[in-house]
């Protein structure tokens, strides 16, 4: 059988023992209420709602950055959009009467 080698720290008393023990339950129920408020249905709608005001303005500010600059409004881009725009509503309308004629 092996022999058991000494720790280098000295053996703590029951009250370091128990001051540890307290404070690792603490933590653990500041955990546990941490987890139930992030599970809560209200914050998961508000973290929800959250997002997806991020998700609206990021894209806002993503087509603004194309459409408009520094020095006033892209025409050619603007011109592009309205363009496709049209298409697709004809695209709409040829594939609308196509299948209304059947």
């Amino acid at each position: 059988m092996a022999a058991q080698t000494p720790s280098a720290e000295p053996p703590r008393s029951r009250a370091e023992i128990e001051a540890d023990i307290a404070a690792a339950r603490e933590r653990l129920a500041e955990n546990l209420a941490g987890l139930i408020n992030q599970v809560h249905p209200k914050a998961i709608v508000r973290n929800t709602v959250s997002d997806a005001r991020e998700f609206v303005d990021s894209g806002y500010r993503k087509v603004k950055d194309q459409l408009v600059s520094d020095d006033g409004v892209r025409l050619e881009r603007v011109a592009l959009v309205l363009a496709a725009a049209a298409g697709a509503v004809t695209f709409g309308f040829v594939v609308r009467s196509i299948f209304r004629n059947r």
